[in-house]
Protein backbone atom coordinates (compact mmCIF):
# COMPACT_ATOMS: atom_id res chain seq x y z
CA UNK A 1 0.00 0.00 0.00
CA UNK A 2 1.06 3.59 -0.54
CA UNK A 3 3.05 5.18 2.25
CA UNK A 4 2.29 8.60 3.64
CA UNK A 5 5.83 9.69 2.87
CA UNK A 6 5.34 9.53 -0.89
CA UNK A 7 4.59 12.74 -2.76
CA UNK A 8 0.82 13.32 -2.74
CA UNK A 9 -1.23 12.72 -5.86
CA UNK A 10 -1.56 15.63 -8.21
CA UNK A 11 -4.76 17.55 -8.66
CA UNK A 12 -6.87 15.40 -11.01
CA UNK A 13 -8.12 18.52 -12.75
CA UNK A 14 -5.57 18.45 -15.62
CA UNK A 15 -6.34 14.81 -16.41
CA UNK A 16 -8.40 14.58 -19.59
CA UNK A 17 -11.20 12.06 -19.83
CA UNK A 18 -10.96 9.89 -22.91
CA UNK A 19 -13.84 8.28 -24.72
CA UNK A 20 -13.37 4.66 -25.85
CA UNK A 21 -13.67 5.85 -29.45
CA UNK A 22 -10.82 8.32 -28.92
CA UNK A 23 -8.68 5.59 -27.42
CA UNK A 24 -9.45 3.27 -30.33
CA UNK A 25 -8.53 5.92 -32.89
CA UNK A 26 -5.39 6.97 -30.99
CA UNK A 27 -4.15 3.37 -30.98
CA UNK A 28 -5.44 2.25 -34.38
CA UNK A 29 -4.01 5.03 -36.54
CA UNK A 30 -0.30 4.56 -35.66
CA UNK A 31 -0.78 0.78 -35.58
CA UNK A 32 -2.04 0.87 -39.16
CA UNK A 33 0.90 3.09 -40.07
CA UNK A 34 3.29 0.50 -38.64
CA UNK A 35 1.58 -2.19 -40.72
CA UNK A 36 1.89 -0.05 -43.85
CA UNK A 37 5.53 0.64 -43.09
CA UNK A 38 6.13 -3.08 -42.62
CA UNK A 39 4.65 -3.61 -46.08
CA UNK A 40 7.63 -1.72 -47.53
CA UNK A 41 9.91 -4.58 -46.46
CA UNK A 42 7.69 -7.26 -47.95
CA UNK A 43 8.07 -10.80 -46.66
CA UNK A 44 11.62 -10.34 -45.42
CA UNK A 45 12.50 -12.20 -42.23
CA UNK A 46 16.10 -12.12 -41.01
CA UNK A 47 17.93 -15.45 -40.97
CA UNK A 48 18.79 -15.18 -37.27
CA UNK A 49 15.07 -15.43 -36.52
CA UNK A 50 15.17 -18.85 -38.15
CA UNK A 51 17.54 -20.03 -35.43
CA UNK A 52 14.91 -19.39 -32.76
CA UNK A 53 12.29 -20.99 -35.02
CA UNK A 54 14.45 -24.09 -35.42
CA UNK A 55 14.89 -24.46 -31.66
CA UNK A 56 11.16 -23.90 -31.20
CA UNK A 57 10.51 -26.74 -33.66
CA UNK A 58 12.81 -29.08 -31.77
CA UNK A 59 11.49 -28.19 -28.32
CA UNK A 60 7.84 -28.33 -29.32
CA UNK A 61 8.48 -31.72 -30.98
CA UNK A 62 9.97 -33.15 -27.79
CA UNK A 63 13.56 -33.25 -29.05
CA UNK A 64 14.88 -30.80 -26.48
CA UNK A 65 17.08 -27.72 -27.01
CA UNK A 66 18.78 -28.80 -30.24
CA UNK A 67 19.16 -26.93 -33.50
CA UNK A 68 18.23 -29.99 -35.59
CA UNK A 69 17.23 -33.58 -34.86
CA UNK A 70 20.32 -35.47 -33.79
CA UNK A 71 22.38 -32.37 -33.04
CA UNK A 72 23.92 -31.90 -29.57
CA UNK A 73 22.12 -29.69 -27.10
CA UNK A 74 23.07 -26.04 -27.23
CA UNK A 75 21.66 -22.68 -26.21
CA UNK A 76 21.90 -21.04 -29.60
CA UNK A 77 19.32 -18.41 -28.70
CA UNK A 78 19.52 -15.32 -26.51
CA UNK A 79 15.78 -14.61 -26.34
CA UNK A 80 14.14 -17.23 -24.07
CA UNK A 81 10.85 -15.34 -23.73
CA UNK A 82 10.55 -15.00 -27.52
CA UNK A 83 11.51 -18.66 -27.93
CA UNK A 84 8.77 -19.62 -25.46
CA UNK A 85 6.26 -17.64 -27.52
CA UNK A 86 7.34 -19.49 -30.67
CA UNK A 87 7.07 -22.87 -28.91
CA UNK A 88 3.52 -22.13 -27.78
CA UNK A 89 2.62 -20.80 -31.23
CA UNK A 90 3.85 -24.01 -32.83
CA UNK A 91 1.88 -26.11 -30.37
CA UNK A 92 -1.20 -24.12 -31.35
CA UNK A 93 -0.51 -24.57 -35.06
CA UNK A 94 0.18 -20.88 -35.68
CA UNK A 95 3.86 -21.18 -36.65
CA UNK A 96 5.96 -23.51 -38.77
CA UNK A 97 2.92 -25.30 -40.14
CA UNK A 98 2.22 -23.73 -43.54
CA UNK A 99 0.56 -20.48 -44.60
CA UNK A 100 -2.00 -17.94 -43.46
CA UNK A 101 -4.16 -16.99 -46.44
CA UNK A 102 -1.28 -17.52 -48.82
CA UNK A 103 1.39 -15.94 -46.60
CA UNK A 104 3.92 -18.33 -45.01
CA UNK A 105 3.34 -18.43 -41.27
CA UNK A 106 7.09 -18.04 -40.72
CA UNK A 107 6.48 -14.54 -42.12
CA UNK A 108 2.92 -13.86 -41.00
CA UNK A 109 3.13 -14.88 -37.35
CA UNK A 110 6.09 -12.74 -36.24
CA UNK A 111 4.82 -9.75 -38.20
CA UNK A 112 1.33 -10.01 -36.71
CA UNK A 113 2.86 -10.31 -33.24
CA UNK A 114 4.92 -7.20 -34.02
CA UNK A 115 1.80 -5.27 -35.00
CA UNK A 116 0.00 -6.38 -31.83
CA UNK A 117 2.99 -5.36 -29.72
CA UNK A 118 2.93 -1.95 -31.40
CA UNK A 119 -0.77 -1.60 -30.60
CA UNK A 120 0.10 -2.29 -26.96
CA UNK A 121 2.85 0.32 -27.11
CA UNK A 122 0.47 2.97 -28.44
CA UNK A 123 -2.16 2.08 -25.84
CA UNK A 124 0.51 2.65 -23.19
CA UNK A 125 1.23 6.03 -24.82
CA UNK A 126 -2.42 6.94 -24.47
CA UNK A 127 -2.54 6.03 -20.78
CA UNK A 128 0.15 8.62 -20.13
CA UNK A 129 -1.36 11.18 -22.49
CA UNK A 130 -4.75 11.21 -20.75
CA UNK A 131 -3.01 12.19 -17.53
CA UNK A 132 -0.66 14.91 -18.72
CA UNK A 133 -1.74 16.16 -22.14
CA UNK A 134 -4.31 18.77 -23.05
CA UNK A 135 -5.23 16.67 -26.09
CA UNK A 136 -4.54 12.98 -25.43
CA UNK A 137 -5.79 11.87 -28.85
CA UNK A 138 -3.43 14.17 -30.74
CA UNK A 139 -0.50 13.47 -28.44
CA UNK A 140 -0.83 9.71 -28.82
CA UNK A 141 -1.24 9.91 -32.58
CA UNK A 142 1.78 12.19 -33.01
CA UNK A 143 4.03 10.04 -30.79
CA UNK A 144 2.75 6.90 -32.47
CA UNK A 145 3.18 8.29 -35.97
CA UNK A 146 6.76 9.31 -35.25
CA UNK A 147 7.46 5.81 -33.90
CA UNK A 148 5.84 4.22 -36.95
CA UNK A 149 7.97 6.35 -39.29
CA UNK A 150 11.36 5.31 -37.88
CA UNK A 151 12.86 2.55 -40.08
CA UNK A 152 15.11 1.24 -37.32
CA UNK A 153 12.05 0.55 -35.16
CA UNK A 154 9.77 -0.94 -37.81
CA UNK A 155 12.44 -2.99 -39.59
CA UNK A 156 13.55 -4.82 -36.50
CA UNK A 157 10.09 -5.04 -34.96
CA UNK A 158 9.03 -7.02 -38.03
CA UNK A 159 12.28 -8.95 -38.53
CA UNK A 160 11.18 -12.10 -36.72
CA UNK A 161 13.52 -11.34 -33.83
CA UNK A 162 12.46 -10.53 -30.26
CA UNK A 163 12.57 -6.75 -30.71
CA UNK A 164 8.81 -6.01 -30.58
CA UNK A 165 8.34 -7.96 -27.34
CA UNK A 166 11.28 -6.16 -25.73
CA UNK A 167 9.99 -2.78 -26.92
CA UNK A 168 6.53 -3.53 -25.53
CA UNK A 169 7.91 -4.57 -22.14
CA UNK A 170 10.12 -1.48 -21.89
CA UNK A 171 7.43 0.99 -23.01
CA UNK A 172 4.80 -0.44 -20.67
CA UNK A 173 7.37 -0.33 -17.84
CA UNK A 174 8.20 3.30 -18.62
CA UNK A 175 4.57 4.37 -18.85
CA UNK A 176 3.61 2.44 -15.72
CA UNK A 177 6.27 4.30 -13.76
CA UNK A 178 5.08 7.57 -15.30
CA UNK A 179 1.39 7.03 -14.54
CA UNK A 180 2.14 5.80 -11.02
CA UNK A 181 4.25 8.90 -10.39
CA UNK A 182 1.37 11.09 -11.56
CA UNK A 183 -1.30 9.18 -9.62
CA UNK A 184 0.75 9.12 -6.42
CA UNK A 185 0.85 5.34 -6.02
CA UNK A 186 4.43 4.70 -7.08
CA UNK A 187 5.17 3.00 -3.75
CA UNK A 188 2.21 0.66 -3.84
CA UNK A 189 2.90 -3.07 -3.80
CA UNK A 190 0.81 -3.48 -6.94
CA UNK A 191 2.94 -1.05 -8.94
CA UNK A 192 6.16 -2.53 -7.56
CA UNK A 193 5.12 -6.04 -8.65
CA UNK A 194 3.94 -4.83 -12.06
CA UNK A 195 7.24 -3.09 -12.72
CA UNK A 196 9.17 -6.12 -11.47
CA UNK A 197 7.26 -8.41 -13.83
CA UNK A 198 7.85 -6.14 -16.82
CA UNK A 199 11.56 -5.83 -16.01
CA UNK A 200 11.79 -9.62 -15.64
CA UNK A 201 10.14 -10.03 -19.04
CA UNK A 202 12.64 -7.62 -20.58
CA UNK A 203 15.59 -9.46 -19.02
CA UNK A 204 14.33 -12.78 -20.39
CA UNK A 205 13.68 -11.32 -23.82
CA UNK A 206 17.24 -10.21 -24.40
CA UNK A 207 20.30 -10.21 -22.09
CA UNK A 208 20.70 -6.42 -22.15
CA UNK A 209 17.12 -6.22 -20.88
CA UNK A 210 18.51 -6.90 -17.40
CA UNK A 211 19.30 -3.18 -17.14
CA UNK A 212 15.59 -2.47 -16.67
CA UNK A 213 15.62 -4.26 -13.33
CA UNK A 214 17.04 -0.97 -12.07
CA UNK A 215 14.19 1.15 -13.49
CA UNK A 216 11.73 0.95 -10.61
CA UNK A 217 14.30 1.33 -7.78
CA UNK A 218 15.76 4.37 -9.56
CA UNK A 219 12.29 5.82 -10.04
CA UNK A 220 11.58 5.38 -6.33
CA UNK A 221 14.86 7.07 -5.47
CA UNK A 222 14.13 9.94 -7.85
CA UNK A 223 10.41 10.49 -7.36
CA UNK A 224 9.57 9.33 -3.82
CA UNK A 225 10.88 10.15 -0.36
CA UNK A 226 11.04 8.63 3.09
CA UNK A 227 12.66 5.52 4.53
CA UNK A 228 9.65 3.39 3.63
CA UNK A 229 10.27 3.82 -0.06
CA UNK A 230 13.01 1.16 -0.08
CA UNK A 231 10.62 -1.61 0.93
CA UNK A 232 8.75 -1.71 -2.41
CA UNK A 233 12.00 -1.02 -4.25
CA UNK A 234 13.62 -4.05 -2.63
CA UNK A 235 10.53 -6.15 -3.33
CA UNK A 236 10.66 -5.21 -7.00
CA UNK A 237 14.35 -6.10 -7.25
CA UNK A 238 13.85 -9.51 -5.63
CA UNK A 239 10.76 -10.39 -7.67
CA UNK A 240 12.34 -9.15 -10.88
CA UNK A 241 15.56 -11.13 -10.40
CA UNK A 242 13.94 -14.45 -9.48
CA UNK A 243 12.82 -15.48 -13.03
CA UNK A 244 16.23 -14.63 -14.48
CA UNK A 245 17.93 -16.46 -11.61
CA UNK A 246 15.82 -19.58 -12.12
CA UNK A 247 16.61 -19.50 -15.83
CA UNK A 248 20.31 -19.12 -15.05
CA UNK A 249 20.18 -22.16 -12.77
CA UNK A 250 18.53 -24.15 -15.56
CA UNK A 251 21.12 -22.90 -18.06
CA UNK A 252 24.04 -24.01 -15.88
CA UNK A 253 22.44 -27.39 -15.17
CA UNK A 254 21.61 -28.01 -18.82
CA UNK A 255 24.49 -26.44 -20.75
CA UNK A 256 27.18 -25.89 -18.14
CA UNK A 257 27.54 -22.23 -19.09
CA UNK A 258 26.82 -18.90 -17.40
CA UNK A 259 25.82 -17.27 -20.70
CA UNK A 260 24.22 -18.54 -23.93
CA UNK A 261 26.34 -19.98 -26.71
CA UNK A 262 25.71 -16.84 -28.76
CA UNK A 263 27.37 -14.69 -26.10
CA UNK A 264 30.34 -17.06 -25.87
CA UNK A 265 30.88 -16.96 -29.64
CA UNK A 266 30.59 -13.18 -29.84
CA UNK A 267 32.83 -12.65 -26.79
CA UNK A 268 30.04 -10.35 -25.67
CA UNK A 269 30.81 -8.16 -22.71
CA UNK A 270 29.96 -4.75 -21.31
CA UNK A 271 31.66 -2.19 -23.51
CA UNK A 272 29.96 1.09 -22.55
CA UNK A 273 31.03 2.74 -25.79
CA UNK A 274 30.68 6.46 -25.19
CA UNK A 275 30.32 7.10 -28.90
CA UNK A 276 27.45 4.64 -29.40
CA UNK A 277 24.68 7.20 -28.79
CA UNK A 278 25.94 9.07 -31.85
CA UNK A 279 24.64 6.14 -33.90
CA UNK A 280 21.18 6.92 -32.54
CA UNK A 281 21.50 10.60 -33.43
CA UNK A 282 22.57 9.63 -36.95
CA UNK A 283 19.56 7.36 -37.32
CA UNK A 284 17.09 10.10 -36.31
CA UNK A 285 18.83 13.26 -37.44
CA UNK A 286 20.52 15.83 -35.24
CA UNK A 287 17.89 18.60 -35.80
CA UNK A 288 15.12 16.47 -34.29
CA UNK A 289 17.35 15.40 -31.41
CA UNK A 290 18.34 18.99 -30.76
CA UNK A 291 14.71 20.12 -30.66
CA UNK A 292 13.75 17.41 -28.17
CA UNK A 293 16.76 18.05 -25.93
CA UNK A 294 16.10 21.78 -26.00
CA UNK A 295 12.45 21.24 -25.06
CA UNK A 296 13.41 19.01 -22.12
CA UNK A 297 15.95 21.59 -21.00
CA UNK A 298 13.31 24.35 -21.11
CA UNK A 299 10.91 22.26 -19.05
CA UNK A 300 13.63 21.42 -16.54
CA UNK A 301 14.54 25.09 -16.18
CA UNK A 302 10.88 26.04 -15.67
CA UNK A 303 9.84 23.04 -13.62
CA UNK A 304 8.53 25.29 -10.85
CA UNK A 305 5.84 26.65 -13.15
CA UNK A 306 5.23 23.53 -15.25
CA UNK A 307 2.36 21.28 -14.20
CA UNK A 308 3.66 18.80 -11.63
CA UNK A 309 1.98 15.86 -13.36
CA UNK A 310 3.96 16.46 -16.56
CA UNK A 311 7.21 16.90 -14.64
CA UNK A 312 6.74 13.64 -12.78
CA UNK A 313 5.65 11.71 -15.88
CA UNK A 314 8.56 12.97 -17.94
CA UNK A 315 10.98 12.16 -15.14
CA UNK A 316 9.88 8.52 -15.18
CA UNK A 317 9.96 8.31 -18.96
CA UNK A 318 13.36 9.97 -19.31
CA UNK A 319 14.73 7.61 -16.66
CA UNK A 320 13.75 4.55 -18.70
CA UNK A 321 14.90 6.25 -21.90
CA UNK A 322 18.31 6.72 -20.30
CA UNK A 323 18.44 3.03 -19.40
CA UNK A 324 17.54 2.13 -22.99
CA UNK A 325 20.38 4.24 -24.32
CA UNK A 326 22.69 2.70 -21.71
CA UNK A 327 21.69 -0.81 -22.80
CA UNK A 328 22.35 0.09 -26.44
CA UNK A 329 25.73 1.59 -25.54
CA UNK A 330 26.73 -1.44 -23.48
CA UNK A 331 26.52 -3.78 -26.47
CA UNK A 332 29.27 -4.00 -29.04
CA UNK A 333 28.40 -2.40 -32.38
CA UNK A 334 26.38 -4.81 -34.49
CA UNK A 335 27.13 -5.52 -38.15
CA UNK A 336 23.46 -5.50 -39.08
CA UNK A 337 21.96 -2.33 -40.52
CA UNK A 338 19.60 0.11 -38.82
CA UNK A 339 20.67 -0.25 -35.17
CA UNK A 340 18.76 -3.40 -34.29
CA UNK A 341 19.60 -3.14 -30.58
CA UNK A 342 17.97 0.29 -30.31
CA UNK A 343 14.35 -0.79 -30.77
CA UNK A 344 13.18 0.16 -27.24
CA UNK A 345 14.80 3.59 -27.52
CA UNK A 346 12.58 4.89 -30.33
CA UNK A 347 9.05 4.63 -28.86
CA UNK A 348 10.09 5.98 -25.45
CA UNK A 349 11.98 8.83 -27.13
CA UNK A 350 9.00 9.58 -29.39
CA UNK A 351 6.66 9.87 -26.41
CA UNK A 352 9.12 12.01 -24.43
CA UNK A 353 9.71 14.27 -27.42
CA UNK A 354 6.03 14.69 -28.19
CA UNK A 355 5.14 15.56 -24.60
CA UNK A 356 8.07 17.93 -24.09
CA UNK A 357 7.92 19.74 -27.43
CA UNK A 358 4.14 19.91 -27.36
CA UNK A 359 4.08 21.55 -23.95
CA UNK A 360 6.84 24.04 -24.77
CA UNK A 361 5.27 25.07 -28.07
CA UNK A 362 1.86 25.31 -26.45
CA UNK A 363 3.12 27.78 -23.86
CA UNK A 364 4.89 30.08 -26.29
CA UNK A 365 3.38 33.39 -27.27
CA UNK A 366 1.98 33.74 -30.77
CA UNK A 367 4.97 35.70 -32.09
CA UNK A 368 7.41 33.16 -30.72
CA UNK A 369 5.34 30.11 -31.58
CA UNK A 370 5.38 30.69 -35.33
CA UNK A 371 9.18 30.58 -35.80
CA UNK A 372 9.36 27.70 -33.31
CA UNK A 373 6.86 25.72 -35.37
CA UNK A 374 8.82 26.50 -38.55
CA UNK A 375 12.02 25.20 -36.96
CA UNK A 376 10.16 22.12 -35.73
CA UNK A 377 8.80 21.41 -39.21
CA UNK A 378 12.25 21.83 -40.75
CA UNK A 379 13.69 19.37 -38.25
CA UNK A 380 10.95 16.85 -38.97
CA UNK A 381 11.45 17.20 -42.73
CA UNK A 382 15.18 16.57 -42.37
CA UNK A 383 14.51 13.56 -40.19
CA UNK A 384 11.89 12.30 -42.62
CA UNK A 385 14.46 12.52 -45.42
CA UNK A 386 16.91 10.47 -43.35
CA UNK A 387 14.24 7.90 -42.54
CA UNK A 388 13.10 7.63 -46.16
CA UNK A 389 16.66 7.10 -47.34
CA UNK A 390 17.24 4.46 -44.70
CA UNK A 391 14.03 2.62 -45.52
CA UNK A 392 14.72 2.55 -49.26
CA UNK A 393 18.33 1.47 -48.73
CA UNK A 394 17.28 -1.39 -46.48
CA UNK A 395 14.52 -2.47 -48.85
CA UNK A 396 17.06 -2.62 -51.69
CA UNK A 397 19.59 -4.57 -49.64
CA UNK A 398 18.11 -6.10 -46.49
CA UNK A 399 20.11 -8.01 -43.92
CA UNK A 400 20.52 -11.73 -44.73
CA UNK A 401 17.07 -13.18 -45.29
CA UNK A 402 15.76 -16.46 -43.92
CA UNK A 403 14.34 -17.51 -47.29
CA UNK A 404 17.55 -16.67 -49.14
CA UNK A 405 19.63 -18.82 -46.79
CA UNK A 406 17.11 -21.67 -46.92
CA UNK A 407 17.29 -21.75 -50.72
CA UNK A 408 20.99 -21.18 -51.35
CA UNK A 409 22.45 -23.03 -48.36
CA UNK A 410 19.74 -25.35 -47.11
CA UNK A 411 17.89 -26.76 -50.11
CA UNK A 412 20.61 -26.20 -52.73
CA UNK A 413 23.32 -28.04 -50.78
CA UNK A 414 20.82 -30.81 -50.00
CA UNK A 415 20.28 -31.07 -53.76
CA UNK A 416 24.05 -31.30 -54.20
CA UNK A 417 24.06 -34.22 -51.77
CA UNK A 418 21.26 -35.88 -53.75
CA UNK A 419 23.19 -35.46 -57.00
CA UNK A 420 26.23 -37.15 -55.45
CA UNK A 421 24.20 -39.93 -53.84
CA UNK A 422 25.02 -38.75 -50.32
CA UNK A 423 22.16 -39.69 -48.00
CA UNK A 424 23.58 -38.37 -44.72
CA UNK A 425 26.31 -35.92 -43.92
CA UNK A 426 27.12 -32.51 -42.50
CA UNK A 427 27.39 -28.97 -43.78
CA UNK A 428 29.68 -26.20 -42.52
CA UNK A 429 28.48 -22.63 -43.04
CA UNK A 430 27.85 -19.31 -41.34
CA UNK A 431 24.07 -18.75 -41.52
CA UNK A 432 22.22 -21.23 -39.32
CA UNK A 433 18.53 -20.34 -39.46
CA UNK A 434 17.48 -21.23 -42.99
CA UNK A 435 19.71 -24.31 -43.09
CA UNK A 436 18.45 -25.69 -39.78
CA UNK A 437 14.84 -25.42 -40.97
CA UNK A 438 15.32 -26.78 -44.50
CA UNK A 439 18.29 -29.18 -44.67
CA UNK A 440 18.62 -32.83 -43.75
CA UNK A 441 22.39 -32.33 -43.44
CA UNK A 442 23.58 -31.59 -39.92
CA UNK A 443 24.62 -27.96 -39.79
CA UNK A 444 27.99 -27.02 -38.31
CA UNK A 445 27.96 -23.35 -37.39
CA UNK A 446 31.33 -21.78 -38.21
CA UNK A 447 30.16 -18.64 -36.39
CA UNK A 448 29.74 -20.70 -33.22
CA UNK A 449 26.33 -19.23 -32.41
CA UNK A 450 24.75 -22.68 -32.15
CA UNK A 451 27.88 -24.80 -31.63
CA UNK A 452 29.40 -24.67 -28.12
CA UNK A 453 32.73 -26.17 -29.15
CA UNK A 454 33.32 -23.69 -31.97
CA UNK A 455 32.01 -20.89 -29.76
CA UNK A 456 34.82 -21.52 -27.29
CA UNK A 457 37.40 -21.29 -30.05
CA UNK A 458 35.98 -17.86 -30.90
CA UNK A 459 36.05 -16.77 -27.26
CA UNK A 460 39.69 -17.84 -26.97
CA UNK A 461 40.44 -16.29 -30.37
CA UNK A 462 42.07 -19.61 -31.25
CA UNK A 463 41.59 -19.76 -35.01
CA UNK A 464 44.27 -22.40 -35.38
CA UNK A 465 42.43 -24.65 -32.96
CA UNK A 466 39.17 -23.92 -34.77
CA UNK A 467 40.68 -24.99 -38.11
CA UNK A 468 42.07 -28.17 -36.56
CA UNK A 469 38.63 -28.91 -35.17
CA UNK A 470 37.02 -28.39 -38.57
CA UNK A 471 39.47 -30.40 -40.67
CA UNK A 472 40.55 -33.12 -38.22
CA UNK A 473 37.55 -33.65 -35.96
CA UNK A 474 34.31 -32.46 -37.58
CA UNK A 475 35.33 -33.15 -41.19
CA UNK A 476 32.10 -31.78 -42.72
CA UNK A 477 30.80 -33.35 -45.90
CA UNK A 478 30.06 -29.95 -47.47
CA UNK A 479 31.24 -26.40 -46.92
CA UNK A 480 29.72 -23.20 -48.29
CA UNK A 481 32.23 -20.41 -47.62
CA UNK A 482 33.38 -17.04 -48.93
CA UNK A 483 36.75 -15.67 -47.88
CA UNK A 484 35.35 -12.13 -47.91
CA UNK A 485 32.71 -13.11 -45.36
CA UNK A 486 33.22 -11.44 -42.00
CA UNK A 487 33.01 -14.80 -40.22
CA UNK A 488 34.69 -17.21 -42.62
CA UNK A 489 37.53 -14.87 -43.54
CA UNK A 490 39.05 -14.40 -40.06
CA UNK A 491 39.01 -18.15 -39.37
CA UNK A 492 41.46 -18.86 -42.18
CA UNK A 493 39.53 -21.99 -43.18
CA UNK A 494 39.46 -21.01 -46.86
CA UNK A 495 43.23 -20.50 -46.94
CA UNK A 496 44.10 -23.65 -45.01
CA UNK A 497 46.06 -26.15 -47.18
CA UNK A 498 43.88 -28.99 -45.88
CA UNK A 499 40.95 -27.52 -47.80
CA UNK A 500 42.56 -28.32 -51.18
CA UNK A 501 43.89 -31.59 -49.82
CA UNK A 502 40.57 -32.94 -48.55
CA UNK A 503 37.93 -31.11 -50.60
CA UNK A 504 37.04 -30.37 -54.20
CA UNK A 505 35.01 -27.36 -55.39
CA UNK A 506 31.50 -28.08 -56.56
CA UNK A 507 30.08 -24.63 -57.28
CA UNK A 508 31.26 -21.03 -57.20
CA UNK A 509 29.79 -17.63 -58.02
CA UNK A 510 31.22 -14.51 -59.63
CA UNK A 511 32.39 -13.29 -56.23
CA UNK A 512 34.24 -15.68 -53.95
CA UNK A 513 31.52 -17.95 -52.56
CA UNK A 514 32.14 -21.65 -53.12
CA UNK A 515 30.60 -24.97 -52.25
CA UNK A 516 33.16 -27.63 -51.37
CA UNK A 517 32.59 -31.37 -50.98
CA UNK A 518 34.89 -33.92 -49.34
CA UNK A 519 36.92 -35.90 -51.84
CA UNK A 520 36.11 -39.20 -50.17
CA UNK A 521 32.37 -38.51 -50.57
CA UNK A 522 32.66 -38.35 -54.37
CA UNK A 523 32.54 -41.71 -56.11
CA UNK A 524 33.76 -40.74 -59.59
CA UNK A 525 34.92 -37.71 -61.54
CA UNK A 526 31.88 -38.00 -63.77
CA UNK A 527 29.61 -37.90 -60.73
CA UNK A 528 31.38 -34.73 -59.59
CA UNK A 529 31.01 -33.09 -63.01
CA UNK A 530 27.34 -34.02 -63.21
CA UNK A 531 26.68 -32.70 -59.70
CA UNK A 532 28.54 -29.48 -60.53
CA UNK A 533 26.39 -28.93 -63.61
CA UNK A 534 23.16 -29.50 -61.70
CA UNK A 535 24.35 -27.29 -58.85
CA UNK A 536 25.11 -24.44 -61.24
CA UNK A 537 21.73 -24.83 -62.93
CA UNK A 538 19.87 -24.78 -59.62
CA UNK A 539 21.80 -21.81 -58.27
CA UNK A 540 21.29 -19.85 -61.49
CA UNK A 541 17.57 -20.50 -61.17
CA UNK A 542 17.54 -19.40 -57.54
CA UNK A 543 19.40 -16.19 -58.40
CA UNK A 544 17.05 -15.45 -61.30
CA UNK A 545 14.01 -16.01 -59.13
CA UNK A 546 15.49 -13.87 -56.35
CA UNK A 547 16.15 -11.07 -58.84
CA UNK A 548 12.61 -11.25 -60.21
CA UNK A 549 10.94 -11.31 -56.79
CA UNK A 550 13.16 -8.67 -55.24
CA UNK A 551 15.26 -8.94 -52.08
CA UNK A 552 12.23 -8.69 -49.79
CA UNK A 553 10.22 -11.40 -51.54
CA UNK A 554 9.60 -14.95 -50.33
CA UNK A 555 10.41 -17.49 -53.02
CA UNK A 556 10.66 -20.47 -50.66
CA UNK A 557 8.03 -23.11 -49.97
CA UNK A 558 5.41 -22.00 -47.44
CA UNK A 559 6.75 -24.51 -44.91
CA UNK A 560 10.50 -24.99 -44.66
CA UNK A 561 11.15 -28.69 -44.15
CA UNK A 562 14.09 -30.97 -44.94
CA UNK A 563 12.93 -32.69 -48.16
CA UNK A 564 13.21 -36.46 -48.52
CA UNK A 565 16.38 -37.86 -50.03
CA UNK A 566 16.38 -37.12 -53.74
CA UNK A 567 13.65 -34.47 -53.59
CA UNK A 568 15.53 -31.24 -52.82
CA UNK A 569 15.96 -30.19 -56.46
CA UNK A 570 12.30 -30.89 -57.15
CA UNK A 571 11.30 -28.69 -54.23
CA UNK A 572 13.44 -25.83 -55.59
CA UNK A 573 12.32 -26.21 -59.20
CA UNK A 574 8.70 -26.78 -58.26
CA UNK A 575 8.62 -23.57 -56.28
CA UNK A 576 10.00 -21.59 -59.20
CA UNK A 577 7.16 -22.52 -61.53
Amino acid sequence: MTTTEEAPPVDPGPVRASRPSDTAVAVAVPTVLVALHLWVYGRWIVDDAGITMAYARSISSGLGPVLQPGAPISEGWSDPAWLALFVVARWLGLLDRGAWFGVPDLVAFPKVVAILCCAGIFLAFHRVAVRVSRNPLTTTMIAGTVTAAIPSFVIWAGSGLENPLLALAVVVLATRIATAAVDGDLLSTRVALQCAGLAALASLTRPDGAVYLAAYPLAVWLLASGAGRWRPAGLAVVVGIVPALLYEIWRIATFGELVPTTAVAKQQGITLGVDRPTDLVAAVGWPACLVVVAAIAVLAARRQVIAVELTRALSGLVLVLGLSVLAFSALAADWMAQARFATPVWPVAALVGTLAVGRVVGELGLDTRRPAVVLLVVGLVLSAAIWTGGALAFRARPTVSLCGVALTNGLAVSADADALGIRTGSFLGVDAGGVALSSRLRFIDLAGLTDPVIAHFWRARDMGGLRDHVFDVVRPTFMRLAESNGIAGPTGVVGDPRLLRDYVPLWSDAKDAKTWVRRDAVTTDEALRSAARSSTTLMDGIVARYTAAGPTGWTCPDALRPPPVGAAAAVIVGRSR
